[in-house]
């Protein structure tokens, strides 16, 4: 038996996020179990470093599995690929460390999101993106941003439906650029996230933007606890699993 860990990207398009669920649901973990049930002629389980939600993207959502094979671990890879859908690729198949857990050891996660905001949608970024028309203030918004900056109690910027032991988060950096002209980016990075608190942020953000909410109400609205007064939850296409560090 083998205990291996792995990077896996992927479209979230067409999946109903990453965990599987009952039933026969399309998700990135029910992908990557049959692929390696496939592959072994065993069933296998593969654990990942986080849930992502139906439609959002990853670009390294690492994976560990316990398997038993012949292959040799250099070719693993694109035994693996050779199973999958087109829009779900594996990387850096490697051995992991007996006491290895890709949730549990996880220090810092990154995850971006990204904002269109010019008058016309583009199809060739649509499905990475929240296409947003309207003007925003983009200085406002990285004032704004600072707040979300350190250890808070984030239960206002949390979905319903959450179980968690405890809704403090710590966030290490928010930074707000434009990559192009009229494309957004959003890169956050922390200990860990809440069920859509990534996208209650962003929708918050985008308020402040646009004249909706002040930079000064932030403080108060964090504080409060109160999801009513945080923003909506951004659309989940223009997120991304950006980076898991160990």
């Amino acid at each position: 038996m083998l205990k291996i860990k792995f990077n896996v990207a992927y479209n979230g398009k067409n999946y109903h996020g990453f965990a599987k669920q009952k039933g026969n649901i399309s998700t990135i973990q029910s992908y990557l179990e049959t692929s390696l049930y496939e592959l072994t002629g065993k069933k296998v389980e593969v654990l990942g470093s986080g849930r992502t939600d139906a439609g959002v993207h990853a670009r390294k959502q690492c994976c560990m599995s316990i398997v038993d094979t012949t292959i040799p671990i250099g070719r693993m890879a694109k035994a693996i690929n050779a199973r999958l859908p087109k829009d779900i690729i594996v990387s850096n198949v490697e051995e992991a460390d007996k006491d290895f857990h890709p949730r549990f050891n996880v220090k810092v996660k990154t995850y971006k999101y990204q904002i269109l905001n010019q008058e016309y949608n583009d199809p060739f970024v649509r499905d990475f993106v929240w296409f947003y028309p309207y003007k925003i203030d983009l200085e406002k918004m990285k004032q704004a941003s600072q707040f979300f900056v350190g250890e808070h109690d984030f239960e206002g910027f949390c979905s319903a439906g959450s179980s968690v032991a405890t809704t403090k988060r710590t966030i290490y950096k928010l930074d707000i650029y434009n990559k192009e002209e009229t494309l957004v980016n959003i890169d956050i990075s922390g200990n860990g996230f809440l069920y859509n608190m990534v996208r209650i942020i962003v929708g918050t953000l985008v308020d402040v933007g646009q004249g909706k909410t002040l930079v000064s109400d932030i403080p108060h609205i964090i504080e409060s606890k109160n999801r009513k007064l945080a923003g909506i939850t951004a659309p989940a296409q223009g997120l991304m699993l950006y980076n898991v560090e160990y």
